[in-house]
């Protein structure tokens, strides 16, 4: 159980128990994991209505679940604990997603295309999510929830990584150098990602574009 701190990291945080009077609310017994995905999944579509991770506060969320904004406290420290649980929902969905379009296929190139295929559909429909997975302010990189999330980030870039590198192997890339040649497509994916997203009324081009973009910059032999 973790335990309220003494002053609060955020404004928004600091106005939340400002004036919060409610009494914190005891969970039935069993239901406190319960509890703490309702927090999650309302911080979530706080972040889905808004567009932003700056509409979460204790106060909102709690109102979002029908709790006293105390109550939070049981599960998270602030408010950071609560953005950074949605963050690694987030990535865990999206690493599981391109897991599964990558490990249906066995030819090294299709499995490289679906993958990345996967990444941009990802961030193209949950756009809100996405960008908190990069827009939001992390932790401390010594706090062991920080340490965990950015491990999962680098599992599911892992992925590309070792796809890239599969094909390869198997003679149907030419990259000497898989690891760069994975940060290459993985900007230029984040880069349509985000831009699509901003620029919704730019005449952009069909969504194929992502493979043409994949095969040129992981050296795919045609």
């Amino acid at each position: 159980m973790t335990r309220a701190p003494s002053s609060p990291d955020h404004p928004a945080e600091q106005a939340d128990r400002a004036g919060e009077a409610a009494p914190r609310l005891r969970n039935r017994r069993g239901q406190g994991l319960l509890l703490r995905e309702e927090i999650v999944r309302a911080a979530t579509a706080l972040i889905v209505r808004t567009g932003s991770d700056r509409a979460v506060t204790l106060r909102s969320v709690a109102r979002e679940v029908g709790i006293a904004a105390p109550s939070i406290y049981a599960h998270f420290a602030d408010r950071d604990a609560v953005v950074e649980a949605v963050v690694a929902e987030a990535i865990a969905q999206l690493h599981g997603t391109i897991a599964t379009a990558v490990g249906a296929l066995d030819d090294p190139v299709e499995a490289l295309l679906a993958g990345c295929a996967a990444y941009v559909d990802f961030g193209v429909r949950e756009p809100a999510r996405y960008r908190v997975l990069f827009g939001w302010s992390r932790p401390e990189p010594e706090a062991p929830a920080a340490d965990a999330t950015g491990r999962q980030g680098l599992d599911a870039f892992r992925i590309l990584v070792d796809s890239l590198d599969a094909c390869v192997r198997a003679g149907h890339s030419s990259s000497t150098d898989p690891f760069g040649d994975a940060v290459a497509i993985w900007t230029a994916l984040h880069g349509q990602v985000t831009l699509r997203a901003d620029l919704p009324g730019f005449p952009w081009p069909p969504t194929d574009t992502v493979e043409r973009t994949v095969r040129r910059l992981g050296h795919i032999n045609p």
